[in-house]
């Protein structure tokens, strides 16, 4: 049964009929909602919203490890996580739909791995390819089923938030490598990967990121909305398409 996170524009998955949901206690607290388990075009699924049903939850809040073992707990073969991001590179604006392959870390203070404690021996976990290679490449099938254009690869820079960032710190992150960047890919990705639970990102770009583009004198906030509720309509159809795909 895959697992998807949804983010910023989608709180709720439309075509998941629902059959019933679940708080889970985890040992690291409460995970940001109750899991909504379900079925899209008859095939199994699980959602839960990152930044809780009200969006409510800042990035620097969630509690990642908590979500992400609630969801390993019931089993999910694969997580898909959808945010939404600003968009670096000059042709990721807004609308473009992008399933990155790499992870710059600029977050701090989170939590970020469950080996940790006096009792817990000293586990090191390969990140050096940060997504699921199948998973990535059965989203990309999925959307080329659909006609649906993306863009396969890219490095998402995670910051802190929940403010935005200034151009200044875009500027550094274009020569470290970034192409997107956002605030919830991790420790996400690679709380999954200590899980040994195959994940993979869709990351829709809401907006140019500071300096850049539209947003060279301040992000445009008023214009998000629009672009999230169309691109987020294609990435539910691409989460159909994979969903109904998979092997029971």
């Amino acid at each position: 049964m895959l697992a998807i996170i949804g983010g910023s524009g989608l709180t709720t998955l439309s075509n998941l009929d629902v059959s019933h949901r679940e708080v889970v206690r985890t040992p690291f607290g409460e995970p940001s909602g109750a899991l909504v388990f379900g079925e899209i075009c008859g095939k199994p699924a699980m959602f839960l919203p990152r930044h809780g049903y009200g969006h409510t939850i800042a990035p620097h809040m969630v509690n990642y490890r908590a979500n992400l073992w609630a969801i390993h707990h019931h089993k999910a073969t694969g997580i898909i996580s959808v945010a939404s991001v600003g968009g670096i590179r000059e042709d990721m604006g807004p609308g473009e739909i992008v399933i990155p392959n790499q992870i710059i870390d600029y977050t701090w203070g989170r939590k970020s791995t469950y080996f940790e404690g006096v009792d817990s021996p000293v586990t090191h976990v390969d990140f050096t390819e940060p997504y699921d290679a199948k998973l990535r490449q059965r989203i990309q099938d999925a959307a080329a089923s659909l006609n649906i254009p993306i863009k396969l690869g890219g490095v998402y820079a995670a910051t802190q938030g929940p403010r935005l960032e200034t151009a200044a710190e875009i500027n550094r992150m274009e020569r470290d490598g970034a192409d997107l960047v956002g605030m919830t890919g991790m420790p996400e990705a690679v709380l999954a990967r200590e899980l040994n639970t195959p994940y993979a990102a869709i990351n829709v770009v809401a907006n140019h990121a500071a300096g850049r583009g539209s947003s060279a004198n301040g992000i445009r906030f008023e214009s998000l909305e629009v672009v999230l509720h169309e691109a987020m309509g294609k990435v539910r159809g691409i989460i159909e398409r994979l969903v109904s795909s998979q092997e029971m």
